[in-house]
């Protein structure tokens, strides 16, 4: 028996959304929605609430050497990572709220300013909902081709981060196959950066062969 693709059901129009209120104006809104959806048999479902977190969209991209087989992660401390009881020092991918750029000229921007480094080829590798259940926001995800930047013993590449936004960034580099490991066996908490790194460990041999200089 041929197996199902890995697709959500199709459906009619599945929701119907019957009030919405903003009850907090920060940097981004969260609202209470009232609202329907269809159910599997067809019906609609009773009114329920739902507090949803309004961010938008952001890009991220996983910095990749191919030349030394190398990625680029940076660290930084992330104060929900404390709070749920986590190290608050994470490894990322430099990754930003998109303005009026699109998603991958927002990649390349992120990549500069939290990194350092300037991106060649990139690839796109999905667009995913970062907490399905509680807020909008969804990411565009990609692989960049980039020079690892020298480091020293310690394997720190450079400070960067902006100022004004309080940013305090460090760059690590890591050889690919320790990285991907790190993901594959648990050891990367931020799921953004998880995601990349299996990206890169299924694909990797296949991008630098495509990303191979002449």
């Amino acid at each position: 028996m041929d197996a199902s693709p890995i697709t959500p059901s199709p459906l009619p129009p599945a929701a119907e959304i019957l009030a919405e209120q903003t009850v907090h104006h920060g940097r981004f809104p969260k609202q209470v929605l009232r609202f329907r959806f269809r159910r599997f048999d067809g019906t609609m479902s009773r009114p329920l609430s739902w507090e949803v977190w309004r961010r938008g969209q952001a890009a991220a991209l996983l910095p990749y050497d191919p030349e030394t087989d190398r990625v680029v992660l940076i660290e930084q401390f992330r104060l929900p990572a404390l709070l749920a009881g986590l190290a608050p020092r994470l490894l990322e991918v430099p990754a930003g709220l998109l303005d009026e750029d699109d998603p991958e000229r927002c990649a390349r921007r992120e990549t500069t300013e939290e990194a350092g480094l300037s991106v060649g080829r990139t690839k796109k590798l999905g667009l995913y909902l970062l907490t399905p259940g509680g807020s909008d926001e969804r990411i565009h995800l990609f692989a960049g081709e980039v020079a690892a930047p020298p480091t020293g013993a310690d394997g720190i590449g450079g400070r960067f981060g902006l100022a004004e936004e309080g940013e305090d960034i460090r760059v690590r580099v890591f050889d690919a196959n320790d990285a991907i490991e790190a993901a594959f066996d648990g050891r990367v908490s931020n799921a953004t950066t998880a995601i990349a790194l299996a990206w890169l460990g299924l694909n990797r041999d296949r991008l630098r062969r495509e990303w191979s200089r002449p």
